[in-house]
């Protein structure tokens, strides 16, 4: 499949360090790894958003505890160990 992409003149530029460093042969590669890159970005941000939901629904159906509840709780551990 052909697509074409229009960079801008610094992507551009970019493009071509990453080629001239010989790490791409061309301004393909560099697009694509660029798109795999943001395709892992985007999969982790689907992947937080879905952590974040169960959290949510987690604390609402089991409730939570304040900062405080949870210090005070770590103190008393911690003088229990002394």
């Amino acid at each position: 499949m052909a697509t074409n992409v229009h960079l801008t003149p610094e992507l551009e530029r970019f493009a071509r360090e990453c080629i001239e460093g010989g790490r791409y042969n061309n301004v393909s590669e560099v697009v694509r790894s660029a798109l795999r890159l943001l395709q892992d970005a985007e999969e982790r941000r689907q992947q937080f958003g879905a952590m974040l939901k169960q959290t949510e629904a987690e604390a609402a159906r089991d409730g939570t505890f304040t900062v405080d509840e949870i210090s005070a709780e770590v103190d008393a551990i911690l003088r229990n160990k002394q």
